[in-house]
């Protein structure tokens, strides 16, 4: 996935800290305006269980303290801890060839053609993802022209039957 350099930056920083704290750093985005922009750090459990609210609170202080140890603007900004939530972002190579069979949102790099797909991982190796288009279109895209990629969340709304 292609991070600019102080996203980078952040995640290692983050990462050295992190595996005491036995969090998993899921994503680190930064957004906004140039004047007041706003540090996204996104964080689950490394256990593989969903992190609580009261676990996200408890791991602000060393986040916070590690991000601002780096010093990334010269203005002010804002940091925002959270879970990675239902549409969890795929940030590394392993994370999306875990997430073979699953439907994401990626949107690419590249400056001619189509740049935002929706679909599911048939496929993943170091290289590449095959991406397989409701249409069934398959798609082969560069680990390296990646931008975002994102699990894309299903909501079932069928109402539940009695007894179930």
């Amino acid at each position: 996935m292609i991070k600019s350099a102080l996203e980078t930056r952040i995640i290692d920083a983050l990462e050295v800290e992190a595996v005491h704290q036995h969090i998993d750093i899921v994503d680190v985005e930064i957004v906004g305006a140039t004047k007041a922009p706003c540090v996204r750090v996104r964080i689950d459990t490394c256990e593989g269980s969903a992190i609580t609210l009261d676990e996200v609170t408890a791991q602000n202080a060393w986040i916070a303290a590690v991000v601002e140890e780096l010093d990334p603007f010269s203005a002010s900004y804002t940091l925002e801890v959270s879970s990675p939530g239902m549409a969890r972002p795929l940030r590394r190579v392993q994370d999306i060839m875990n997430h073979i069979g699953a439907a994401v949102e990626l949107s690419t790099t590249a400056t001619e053609g189509r740049r935002r797909y929706s679909g599911t991982i048939t496929a993943a190796d170091e290289q590449e993802v095959v991406l397989s288009t409701d249409s069934g279109e398959q798609y082969r895209i560069a680990h390296a022209e990646i931008k975002k990629c994102n699990v894309k969340p299903v909501y079932d709304f069928t109402p539940l039957t009695e007894g179930n």
